[in-house]
């Protein structure tokens, strides 16, 4: 589904986006015709996508720019050092942010990979 894509892009969006909701499941099916246009130069893993939108359909969001998945990142301390954002575009994938609130973790979109997984 997401083999084109970066395996730290591809597992948060996996993640992200396993709502069973109308979004949620428009998006997924953006995923096969995504990919990865820049990343931020700053390490943290943000990822701008490029997508042919005349190959798929939107998905059913607002105009505009919209948050249309979000998830804290909690770590195995318990701290809560930031979160990740999935931005669309006219209800089309657009990019992958990564947000840290915290000096002390270091915040990645590897590191989110690991912190986004369910815990026992």
């Amino acid at each position: 589904m997401t083999e084109s894509l970066p395996a730290d892009v591809a597992d948060v969006l996996a993640l992200l986006l396993s709502a069973d909701d109308a979004v949620h499941v428009a998006l997924r099916r953006q995923l096969p015709l995504v990919s990865v246009r820049a990343r931020c130069t700053c390490g943290c893993g943000t990822a701008y996508f490029d997508l042919d939108a005349g190959k798929v359909e939107p998905a059913p969001t607002r105009p505009g720019t919209v948050v249309a998945a979000e998830a804290q990142l909690v770590t195995e301390g318990g701290e809560c050092p930031g979160e990740v954002l999935l931005f669309t575009q006219g209800g089309y994938l657009s990019w992958l942010e990564v947000s840290s609130w915290s000096d002390g973790i270091e915040v990645t979109l590897s590191a989110a990979r690991h912190w986004l997984q369910p815990r026992p």
